[in-house]
């Protein structure tokens, strides 16, 4: 299975994305509205220059009761990890798991296409799974 499955299967390539002078006010605000995590952090919307996710407002939060006041670029982090439409689900699922990250910008020609959460990663390969689970259990009890 690949990047371009999942993506496929979301039903939508929009990634909701927040300019690196934003607010943090404004990053809480459109994380609220869309019913998500994190935001790729970019000037044009095309070409990421970082991520910021609930956790970075929640760790800054415990140093700094300013951080609402904070622009973006304070918090984000800028050293991101992304992947490729093409690249194999598995090993982004190990990238996850080994840096301990919940969301990686998908690329394509260095243009931010999409957005893998570790949900929408665990959400197909439950689909993968179930899958292969019918079909052993249909050819077990002969019903193919």
């Amino acid at each position: 299975m690949r990047i371009s499955d999942v993506l496929q299967s979301k039903g939508t390539s929009t990634v909701i994305t927040i300019a690196p002078d934003a607010s943090v006010r404004d990053l809480l605000a459109l994380l609220s509205e869309h019913n998500i995590g994190a935001l790729v952090v970019s000037e044009d919307g095309a070409v990421p220059s970082g991520i910021v996710s609930e956790r970075d407002v929640v760790r800054r939060l415990g140093t700094d009761t300013s951080v609402l006041d904070l622009s973006i670029s304070e918090i984000m982090t800028a050293d991101i990890q992304v992947c490729e439409p093409g690249d194999k689900l598995d090993d982004l699922m190990v990238l996850m798991t080994e840096r301990r990250i919940r969301h990686v910008p998908v690329l394509e020609d260095g243009v931010l296409v999409g957005m893998v959460s570790i949900g929408d990663a665990v959400k197909m390969r439950m689909g993968e799974l179930e899958y292969e689970r019918d079909r052993l259990n249909d050819y077990v009890t002969g019903t193919q």
